[in-house]
């Protein structure tokens, strides 16, 4: 009996040590960061001084934002993607029942824009886009109709005839301003590319599609009647957050083990455990605003730094940056700092790839205004680097090298 426990575990050691040195022959590289990234910006061109989407050269060593040059003349291209080959980029056409949304190639070498063709959104007021992981389709949500739309990325760049639409279900939250009906404001997909996310402003709802990879095609995962118990048998499955929150963009950390639901229009960012589960609790509700803050504010965006060690959302009206430390088990939020975003309304920000720099795009002032992350403690302090932009909406990163 002893030498055949012995031969069992001498096996399963065997066994092991394969595994990991199958794993560490197949996986791939650490891709080296760049040093240098093409920084494209969308815009709202309505009222404003812009043409459309805007370009900067940014050096993530020292933080230098070059120049501003025009890439593309575009219509309210409100969110601008760059696809994960560096060939192309995506804009959402924001413009009530004239939305589009446009795919370009981008020159190697002048980094300008072409445009290849230009779709309807099949939806009002397109605010969002993303990929699907395998970079084959084109994810649009569309906030004023509560639709959001899958589009196939052709070989050549340009997008092809839609393989979904399909309309956010369930009922309005109880802000009657602005939660009158659906209103999609995120969209993205999970680490395995089989489910769909979807965050629902107007049904205080984060929406779970099954999404068909091969096809493009996505479903309403329906929960069993037992789940919630008093549910009706055809329930969408859908993580509830706090009524009135009014969800408008997610972040998940790099495992997919927890996500963070930033709340629009109750100032919050609300944590849950990730993962496709049939039911979610959230752990988790964080103020972003100080206490006895008063004022009008719209909470806008959230980004989880390369590091996954901190978290920042930024608020409009009160016109700042909020940083939070992330604890590495359970996920909740600690704040470390509030800092203003040196402009009015800052729509958006990006984290630059380095994780380095913070770059926050105040929409009202027409500037880009750069912080540096402290890497052990995430605090941001300004760089003095400021570059005027005509209404920043988006920003999206290219590397160079």
């Amino acid at each position: 009996m002893n030498e055949l426990r012995r031969l069992l575990s001498l096996s399963l050691i065997l066994i092991a040590s394969g595994v990991l040195l199958m794993a560490r022959e197949t996986a791939a590289p650490a891709p080296l960061a760049a040093k240098t990234y093409r920084a494209y910006v969308g815009t709202y061109t309505d009222k404003t001084e812009s043409k459309g989407i805007y370009q900067f050269t940014f050096d993530a060593v020292t933080g230098k934002m070059s120049a501003l040059e025009l890439a593309s003349e575009s219509k309210d291209p409100s969110w601008v993607i760059v696809h994960p080959s560096g060939k192309y980029l995506y804009a959402a056409n924001e413009h009530g029942k004239d939305s589009t949304v446009s795919a370009f190639s981008i020159d190697p070498r002048s980094a300008k824009l072409t445009l290849l063709n230009q779709l309807s959104a099949l939806g009002e007021d397109p605010c969002h886009l993303g990929f699907d992981r395998s970079g084959k389709f084109l994810l649009v949500a569309n906030y004023s109709s509560g639709n959001v739309v899958v589009f196939p990325i052709l070989s050549d760049g340009k997008l092809g005839e839609h393989t979904a639409s399909v309309k956010d279900q369930g009922s309005p939250g109880p802000n009657k301003e602005r939660q009158d009906a659906p209103h999609a404001h995120w969209i993205g997909s999970a680490i395995d590319n089989q489910q769909i996310y979807v965050v629902d402003l107007g049904l205080d709802r984060v929406l779970v599609y099954q999404f068909d990879a091969a096809k493009g095609l996505l479903t309403p995962i329906i929960a069993p009647r037992s789940l919630p118990p008093d549910a009706p048998v055809q329930v969408p499955i859908a993580v509830p957050t706090p009524p009135g929150m009014g969800p408008r963009h997610v972040a998940f950390s790099a495992d997919s083990r927890f996500m963070y639901v930033l709340g629009e229009l109750n100032s919050t960012v609300t944590v849950f455990p990730g993962g496709l589960r049939l039911t979610y609790q959230s752990i988790q509700t964080i103020p972003m605003l100080p206490a006895g803050f008063s004022g009008r504010n719209d909470a806008a965006e959230i980004e989880i730094h390369p590091s996954g060690k901190f978290l920042y959302a930024s608020n409009r009206g009160h016109d700042s940056i909020v940083a939070y430390s992330i604890d590495p088990n359970t996920g909740k939020l600690t704040l470390q700092q509030d800092v203003p975003t040196g402009g009015k309304e800052p729509r958006h920000f990006a984290i630059d790839p380095s994780g380095k720099f913070l770059l926050a795009e105040n929409q009202n002032t027409n500037t880009i205004v750069e912080f540096r992350i402290d890497q052990s403690t995430g605090k941001l302090t300004p760089t003095g680097e400021i570059l005027k932009t005509p209404s920043p909406i988006c920003i999206s990163f290219l590397p160079l090298n």
